[in-house]
């Protein structure tokens, strides 16, 4: 009895499968959007609160690197509970700092001196900077173990302090 034709069979439908569910998946995760900053000092306490450091994301409107970052990276971080806020680059929106005045998003990212997107910028007790900011785009390979490393590092930090 030959059975390689139901073995190939067999490849070609799970291959399908296989293929189906990445696309699927890749669909739900398309218009993944991260909270929008609304006021960072209630964010950081809720932050901290639990023990974690506040990733604020600066993102800028049709930036396919940032696209990357929000959805294969930022987004299941946000599913698993991180705490993750986005700040739009050019954006008018009202938006709270860490002292709890009124202010901009794109008064934020100018005063943080946030000139590439995708930014990533790590906040722990009083806004201050508790890891090195990941600055635009890496390689895929890497992007993941770097932004665990600055997560790690910044947990560090707290503990310390």
């Amino acid at each position: 009895m030959n059975s390689r034709p139901w073995s190939r069979r067999r490849w070609v439908q799970a291959s399908a499968i296989a293929l189906l569910s990445s696309s699927t998946l890749a669909l739900a995760q398309k218009n993944t959007k991260l909270p929008a900053a609304y006021s960072l000092k209630d964010e950081l306490a809720l932050a901290l609160n639990q023990g974690q450091v506040l990733v604020v994301m600066a993102s800028l409107k049709g930036c396919a690197y940032c696209h990357v970052a929000r959805n294969s990276y930022l987004a299941p971080l946000l599913r698993q509970g991180q705490a993750i806020v986005q700040v739009d680059m050019r954006s008018s929106a009202t938006v709270h700092d860490f002292s709890g005045q009124a202010t901009t998003h794109d008064a934020l990212i100018q005063a943080w001196n946030v000139s590439i997107a995708p930014t990533l910028l790590f906040f722990g007790i009083n806004g201050q900077e508790v890891a090195e900011r990941m600055e635009g785009a890496y390689q895929p390979d890497f992007y993941g173990p770097y932004l665990e490393q600055r997560l790690e590092e910044g947990k560090q930090k707290l503990q310390l302090s």
